[in-house]
């Protein structure tokens, strides 16, 4: 509850937890009349009463109307309020910008996508700032009503130095002290600020929303401009501990080539991400091709040498899955990204490879959400902090505490 909530064991404490009780009903059950609510929680109708007349005080619950279904007297709905507070949710890619805005119930309110020009990390900064303060006035909100903001970005952020690691797509996104920029750019407005590893937010989006629903243990595999990979164990996200988990791009994969600096990129990434697929295929005389996109066009038109190209690049994703597999014996991989949402002509390729490397292969399939997987997976868990911080921003903590 915070140092000046009530304490543990108090009167006050209780009325606060009811009043979590209740709302909690309410967020994950949708509306319900007081009795329902009671039966749901266990707790008493009074109890029930006090928490939704605390609630609706401080702008977390409103009614609905009435149920007319049942004898005696009409009760009253309530629903959670989903205009209590707003998240922000955030998308930085090589080539573009996603920003969203949603109430508390995860419906979007604004989205905005901005063409990423940025040469440098102080310009990228400054147009991410700018751009989420677009789409916070576009949704005809003040700045102050956003609650909690989660920014995806690749590479490892390290909080501690205000550095993320491994970003070698973004211009001067390594730099020391950038992170703290961005964070303390979009907190102004006293929103909780958190940043991520987009392939985990990847992940987390295709969970909440997507193809891995109910899934707990998946892998989803981001390939494009660069290539990363989300965890989640038993349906959580898994950062390990210095939140480089994941970080398949600096997997050994064979030796590396002459010139090649060392770790930048790493050799996975050198070796199947976009650029790598673009420079197989010209070596293989496919001048039609001018970008992995192509590549992939021309082998679902037939084009026998990009389907060539096709399938060697499923060898080397089934490589790095062979590893991981190995390691999380996971019940999904989920393929997304620019080149992984081509599920259609990597995954039966990928299927064969991984066979005759390990004993279970487990099921390989496209991620639902495409290019918006980054930003559900920053809405989610925006909600989840959310969620948390309204209720101790409305005072409810604080009013339990003067009550008891």
């Amino acid at each position: 509850m915070g140092r000046n909530g009530p304490q543990v064991g108090t009167p006050a404490s209780m009325r606060a937890l009811n009043q979590r009780l209740v709302l909690d009903r309410l967020r994950t059950r949708g509306e319900a009349t007081r009795p329902q609510i009671a039966v749901d929680t266990g707790l008493s109708k009074p109890t029930v009463g006090q928490a939704l007349l605390d609630l609706e005080q401080h702008g977390l619950v409103r009614t609905t109307g009435r149920s007319l279904t049942g004898p005696g007297r009409a009760a009253v709905v309530y629903q959670a309020a989903p205009d209590a507070g707003h998240v922000v949710g955030v998308d930085i890619g090589r080539r573009v910008i996603r920003i969203a805005v949603a109430d508390l119930e995860g419906s979007i309110v604004t989205r905005l996508d901005e063409p990423n020009r940025c040469r440098s990390a102080s310009a990228l900064v400054r147009t991410v700032s700018e751009s989420v303060e677009r789409a916070v006035t576009s949704a005809g909100l003040d700045p102050h009503e956003v609650v909690a903001t989660v920014v995806g970005t690749p590479g490892v952020p390290d909080p501690a130095s205000g550095t993320v690691h491994r970003a070698p797509n973004l211009p001067g996104w390594e730099r020391r002290g950038l992170l703290h920029e961005l964070v303390a750019t979009l907190a102004a407005g006293g929103s909780d600020v958190v940043v991520e590893n987009d392939a985990n937010l990847c992940a987390v989006g295709e969970h909440a929303l997507g193809a891995a629903l109910g899934v707990d243990v998946l892998v989803c595999l981001t390939v494009g401009t660069g290539i990363g990979m989300g965890l989640l164990v038993d349906g959580r996200l898994f950062r390990g501990a210095h939140g480089a988990a994941g970080e398949i791009a600096d997997l050994p994969y064979g030796p590396l080539p002459d010139g090649a600096p060392a770790r930048r990129p790493g050799p996975v990434e050198t070796v199947a991400a976009g650029q790598a697929v673009l420079e197989a295929a010209r070596s293989l005389g496919l001048a039609k091709a001018r970008s992995a996109k192509d590549v992939f066009r021309l082998a679902r038109a037939g084009d026998a040498l990009a389907l060539r190209v096709v399938e060697d690049e499923a060898e080397k994703l089934a490589y790095v899955v062979s590893a991981v597999t190995a390691v999380l014996d996971p019940r999904l991989i989920v393929l997304g990204g620019g080149i992984g949402g081509n599920a259609d002509l990597l995954a039966e390729p990928m299927r064969k490879a991984l066979a005759a490397t390990i004993p279970v292969v487990p099921d390989i399939v496209a991620g639902q959400l495409g290019e918006d997987a980054v930003l559900a997976g920053a809405i989610a868990t925006a909600l989840g902090t959310a969620r948390e911080l309204v209720f101790d921003r409305r005072g409810l903590s604080r009013a339990a505490g003067a009550a008891g």
